[in-house]
């Protein structure tokens, strides 16, 4: 999976946003804490749920249940909002 090319991200200060340049289904802007910017910037890669889960448990200090969690929830978000290609 990886993100849309129709979304973009625009970083400023500490928060980033993920902004539709193109996409029809979803026309807002998306405020991500940096856990959720972690997760989007490594899907703008081709990248699995495990790689995600794998690569944060790597850089939190959490345990990895609670990581997996995390990920679905945001992974989620990102796919009621139409931003995600997957096969």
């Amino acid at each position: 999976m990886r993100l849309k090319s129709d979304f973009i991200t625009q970083d400023i200060d500490d928060t980033q946003f993920l902004v539709p340049v193109g996409a029809e289904a979803f026309s807002g802007i998306v405020r991500s804490n940096k856990t959720a910017a972690f997760i989007v910037n490594l899907l703008k890669e081709e990248t699995t749920e495990g790689q995600i889960i794998d690569a944060m448990y790597e850089r939190f200090d959490a345990p990895k249940e609670e990581i997996a969690a995390d990920v679905r929830e945001i992974l989620t978000t990102l796919r009621n909002i139409h931003a995600l290609e997957e096969e």
